[in-house]
């Protein structure tokens, strides 16, 4: 019996191992997002410091739009920053920002260094809306339809052959659907 309790820790040890090796193999992009094909969860931010609007779920409705949650803390997000940029310019589809758990001011510090590639950006400094978004972590762009509605959501850096081979053939047949 005592040899039994020798090795009781080793054995816990071997099942805590397994389980969470088999998590690690998950991909959290993968993730499917509770919220796909339903209306975007609504929400009124407030500006961010130096801007005079801020951001509501209302202001994305009536177009085919991008939501980008990003934060001036988030490496990932520098990452992405040129990506967002090109796409802004190409002016196929607007994209809209949450400013998510900054500083006052952190924000628009980093966008006045890196450029603006936002029409609209709220700030959610509590984190409030993220929540409700289910947001895993920094960058995360949604893509909402004319309905309001989110169609797709990316978890991670939008890279070129990201944006070219899933992103972009989306919002153009968004873009075309019930089109007159």
């Amino acid at each position: 019996m005592n040899r039994l309790f020798l090795f009781l820790p080793l054995a816990l040890f071997a099942v805590m191992a397994a389980y969470f090796a088999l998590g690690l193999r998950e991909n959290p992009g993968e993730i499917p997002s509770q919220l796909i094909d339903r209306e975007l969860p609504a929400f009124d931010l407030p500006p961010i410091q130096g801007h005079e609007v801020g951001l509501a779920s209302a202001d994305l409705a009536g177009e085919v739009s991008l939501l980008n949650v990003f934060g001036s803390w988030c490496p990932p997000c520098a990452i992405e920053h040129p990506m967002l940029m090109q796409i802004s310019r190409s002016g196929i589809v607007p994209i809209y920002g949450i400013d998510w758990k900054d500083p006052p001011g952190a924000g628009t510090r980093w966008l006045e260094r890196n450029g603006n590639p936002y029409v609209r950006i709220g700030n959610d400094a509590e984190g409030r809306v993220a929540i409700d978004l289910g947001i895993t972590g920094a960058p995360e762009t949604f893509i909402i339809d004319r309905a309001g509605r989110v169609r797709y959501r990316h978890v991670g850096v939008i890279t070129e052959e990201v944006w070219d081979r899933t992103l972009l053939p989306l919002v153009e047949h968004l873009q075309a659907e019930d089109m007159p």
